[in-house]
């Protein structure tokens, strides 16, 4: 039997050939135009606008999101959705031509319904505990409020897990459009959309954690504002303070004439529905020199102040003198020589969003001497938030307490020398 020849090569070199045209003809028959990776190549080549003037929905190189962020417009979403939006094109996201992404969505789906079954029963559920009498539980009408609020929570948890695994929601979230303050400027503390809705809530309050929450944490118990403030603290909603156009992070040094200007707070809840809250600035570094030790003094209170999730926004200059401000904004200061002071910014919601009976609280309120602790067992209050800046001696510290009424500004302090016991001192002798 004859043995079987090798292929030529002349053989070989037209089948590849044909193979090639082949592919070329079933890929791009279709379209005649260029594909989006060779635009964006064609677009480099050329020289033109991508690295002159960056489009902050496809930047992908850190140089330029650097630039676009000094510039004021930052990069939008993650970096690793840009590099696919410039693979992608125009594609919509529901429709990108990825089987396994695809065939991922078709779980979420199905699993998406069988979570909005559940809430409809869940729902269902809470309207017949509304219809029913409160006598026919045993435990009354409390009982049934406490049944009652404890089947809302599972509601929200249950709208949480059915949006948990979109993937639109956790791109627009991404995309600043569900968090409470699209990084847009460090000053800007104005609240966007979608708080109103529970995955949004619970994404933002997830972001909080990670990271400001412990920055707070570690300023406030590096600082001493626990325990000389406050017993303890645990924050659940977001403080951020700002004088006019700058942002002040916790525990940074604010110039004297700035702060002499109320600030304006951003507290963002995380929690359905609307919260009573009480304010108070406190400076826990005044010097007192009959006792040779620090006092506290109250740089402005103010009660019944309503925020959610929404509605976060409080400028404490606009609160209302009547209904709500106990003791008005006292510029605070420090003296030339003196260590520098913690201004705490406490927040503390009201038990059951009660109103506090400003007539009947501002007769035992005094600005100095105020204790934090005595307050919040007057009026049964809960710690829920916490921020800080610093201040001391400066140039314009002199005017803001003239301006003030403050006494002292010619004053420096200084240290007192102790002068060690005799046996605690160093005999030079003695180390020869």
């Amino acid at each position: 039997m004859a043995h079987a020849r090798a292929p030529s090569k002349q053989l070989l070199r037209s089948l590849q050939a044909l193979a090639i045209d082949s592919n070329v003809a079933s890929t791009r028959a279709f379209s005649t135009a260029r594909s989006q990776r060779e635009e964006v190549q064609v677009q480099r080549s050329e020289g033109t606008s991508f690295y002159s003037q960056p489009n902050p929905e496809t930047v992908f190189v850190p140089r330029l999101e650097r630039k676009l962020t000094k510039a004021g417009t930052p990069p939008v979403g993650s970096r690793r959705r840009r590099v696919a939006l410039t693979e992608t094109g125009n594609v919509p996201f529901d429709q990108l031509p990825f089987q396994c992404f695809q065939e991922a969505r078709k779980i979420l789906i199905t699993d998406r319904e069988e979570k909005m079954k559940k809430i409809e029963t869940e729902r269902a559920r809470i309207a017949r505990v509304k219809a029913t009498d409160a006598s026919e539980f045993r435990g009354g009408e409390t009982f049934k409020q406490k049944k009652l609020k404890s089947m809302q929570l599972e509601l929200e948890h249950l709208k949480i897990l059915a949006d948990i695994n979109d993937p639109n929601v956790k791109r627009r979230f991404e995309d600043g459009k569900g968090m409470p303050n699209p990084p847009q400027s460090k000053a800007h503390l104005t609240t966007a959309g979608d708080m109103n809705k529970p995955i949004y809530r619970y994404l933002a309050d997830q972001k909080w954690r990670e990271y400001r929450r412990k920055v707070v944490m570690q300023r406030i118990t590096q600082m001493n504002v626990v325990p000389d403030v406050l017993p303890h603290m645990d924050p659940v909603v977001d403080v951020k303070l700002a004088f006019d156009a700058r942002s002040v992070q916790p525990g940074d040094f604010v110039d004297s004439a700035i702060s002499a200007q109320s600030c304006r707070l951003n507290i963002q809840s995380f929690d359905r529905g609307e919260k009573l809250l009480t304010v108070a600035v406190v400076d826990s570094d005044v010097p007192n020199f009959a006792t040779d030790s620090f006092d506290s003094r109250c740089h402005f209170l103010a009660s019944n102040i309503p925020i959610t999730p929404t509605t976060s926004s409080v400028n404490l200059g606009k609160l209302s003198l009547d209904s709500q401000v106990m003791l008005p904004w006292f510029p605070p200061y420090a003296q030339k020589g003196s260590p520098y002071h913690r201004l705490s910014v406490i927040v503390l919601q009201q038990r059951d969003n009660i109103p506090i009976d400003l007539g009947v609280a501002m007769k035992k309120v005094q600005r100095d001497g105020f204790t934090m602790r005595s307050f919040i067992t007057r009026h049964m209050l809960t710690p829920i938030g916490a921020t800080l800046f610093r201040t001391k001696w400066d140039e314009n510290m002199a005017g803001v307490m003239a301006k003030a009424g403050v006494e002292g500004a010619n004053v420096e302090l200084k240290r007192v020398k102790v002068e060690p016991l005799p046996y605690q001192r160093r005999n030079p002798s003695t180390f020869r």
